[in-house]
């Protein structure tokens, strides 16, 4: 049994423009999910009147959205670096890039750690508030699994 050929990889991880378009729509989709499902999580804590964790989840959702675009900033000049020294055996990545995109962490960490010590909002509602991106991610994926584009 003779197996199909593979496409070739492309630098830029998107075939056509339609695909790029369609990679946006989610990365966008992403990002307003996080917000609306770490905001409507806090919603329902607050109307339960723990509004210590309704900030904290909301505080949390803010961060996780702020990550994620600041990842896809990163991500983005990544590639632009790759795709610019397509042709060089040993690319060079500038060295603000690789800080861009390990700071956001240390950022990440002592915006949460200030809140906490400032503002007394509870650590695990932070922590579960950024797990907005993730739900947020799985929801977008059942998304495009259910209605693909193709």
């Amino acid at each position: 049994m003779e197996s199909e050929p593979t496409p070739e990889w492309s630098p830029g991880g998107a075939d056509s423009p339609a695909q790029l378009a369609a990679y946006s729509q989610t990365e966008r989709r992403i990002s307003w999910l996080t917000l609306a499902i770490g905001f409507t999580a806090a919603f329902v804590v607050a109307a339960l009147r723990y509004r210590e964790w309704a900030a904290g989840l909301a505080i949390g959702a803010v961060l996780a959205w702020l990550n994620f675009r600041w990842l896809r900033r990163g991500l983005d000049a990544l590639v632009a670096v790759a795709t610019a020294q397509q042709g060089a055996t040993r690319p060079h990545i500038p060295t603000g890039t690789w800080f861009r995109l390990l700071f956001r962490y240390g950022l990440l960490a002592l915006s949460v750690y200030v809140i906490f010590e400032l503002l007394r909002i509870p650590l695990v509602s932070m922590v579960v508030g950024l797990c907005a991106l993730g739900a947020a991610t799985i929801a977008a994926s059942v998304f495009e699994i259910l209605r693909p584009t193709e």
